[in-house]
């Protein structure tokens, strides 16, 4: 049973939030996954209506950390199977040097959001695609990983437990960040001893700086984001450090992100930094296939069903960077993103522009999938769990 807000605040008033997760998984025990009564009896205790939100400016938030007051922390060890965690107060926590996730980045991340309707109600968006894919992610990495449930359940009680810190309707969304990460120490290459399991959230709003605005970007020809055999199809926390250089020096030149040619042979795009791409020509939706270095986001696979739902052609292929001359649109899409128009891409020191007036596709698909997360549209799909 998840304990009230006041009784978690004098319980952790006498606890460590950095208390050793690799000797002290013991201190977890104490909760197990509610249920939907649980649920309901959380929601009440956390929110009173003199508290309805948190403290912040909704008018000015971006996409900086802004700590929610709590995080979920769930452990167990690489024989055995994750089965209680806890509603714990934010705040840091303990590994030992020779770490898992420190020393050999066995480490995966997802990302999700929470939006608040217009008649109040908070609605998450399809966390069970983040779970399946944790799951193929922790398969690779040779790691345990929370059932379906319990990675849905966690991301309930988060939401749930930090819920003044899900902004006003239009204001933005919560971010929720779940993390899986070897813990356990460890000195020579191998799977660390023990797993941590944890969610923490912040309220956020547009990703870019540009905000709305179309996107410029440039296409990387030194450096590539992942290679065929590699990690560069799951979460991997390790797929996004190598792509700092290039997003530097792109930034430095006025860029907003980098697109990232394949490895082989350096003439099909793949991705953008941190969210899939999608060209559009004519009737034709195309977007690169995910075979082994593209990430299978879930705005991706959303904006695709939607589409074609629109009636659009929805092609997953090899998109050779030649074709972007002749596209209609390009755009982005994540959960960090949403849908960005593309503005330009700059490759080979010749920039190519896109169609930025009128009615944009890209901008159909984006209120379509936006009224659906926050529940301006009706959700025949079922990908919206409404959150008591």
């Amino acid at each position: 049973m998840i304990q009230t807000t006041s009784g978690l605040r004098r319980l952790f008033q006498s606890l460590r939030p950095a208390a050793s997760l690799s000797s002290k998984i013991s201190m977890y025990r104490w909760y197990t996954s509610p249920a939907e009564s649980s649920l309901q009896e959380l929601s009440k205790s956390c929110v009173s209506e003199e508290d309805k939100y948190a403290d912040v400016d909704w008018d000015n938030l971006g996409f900086g950390l802004t700590p929610a007051d709590y995080m979920f922390v769930m452990g167990c060890s690489k024989d055995e199977n994750f089965r209680t965690g806890q509603i714990s107060p934010f705040g840091n926590i303990e590994l030992s040097p020779s770490a898992g996730v420190l020393n050999y980045g066995q480490g995966l991340y997802e990302g999700t959001k929470a939006n608040r309707t217009d008649d109040g109600r908070i609605l998450l968006f399809r966390p069970e695609q983040n779970a399946m894919r944790m799951k193929r992610g922790a398969e690779r990495f040779c790691m345990p990983s929370p059932s379906i449930d319990q990675f849905v359940d966690a991301v309930k009680e988060i939401t749930l437990a930090n819920k003044r810190w899900v902004p006003p309707p239009g204001k933005g969304s919560l971010y929720i960040r779940p993390l899986l990460i070897g813990s356990g120490p460890i000195l020579g290459l191998g799977p660390a001893p023990e797993y941590t399991f944890l969610i923490y959230a912040s309220p956020v709003r547009n990703y870019f700086k540009e905000g709305t605005a179309p996107l410029n970007l440039y296409i990387e020809e030194e450096f590539v984001r992942a290679s065929p055999g590699g990690a560069g199809g799951v979460k991997s926390i390790t797929n996004y450090a190598p792509v700092l250089k290039a997003i530097t020096k792109a930034k430095g030149r006025g860029f907003s992100d980098v697109l990232y040619l394949d490895a082989v042979n350096k003439k099909y795009i793949e991705e953008v930094s941190s969210c899939n791409i999608f060209v559009l020509k004519g009737n034709f939706i195309s977007t690169p296939a995910t075979i082994g270095t593209i990430l299978e986001g879930v705005t991706r696979k959303s904006v695709m069903e939607i589409a074609k739902d629109l009636g659009y052609q929805v092609e997953e292929r090899q998109i050779l960077v030649d074709e972007l001359v002749d596209a209609d649109e390009v755009f982005c899409t994540g959960t960090a993103v949403g849908v960005a128009p593309v503005g330009s891409i700059t490759y080979q020191n010749k920039r190519i522009e896109f169609k930025m007036e009128g009615q944009l596709v890209c901008q159909k698909l984006y209120s379509t999938l936006v009224g659906i997360q926050t529940g301006v549209i009706e959700d025949k799909k079922g990908w919206t769990i409404e959150i008591h």
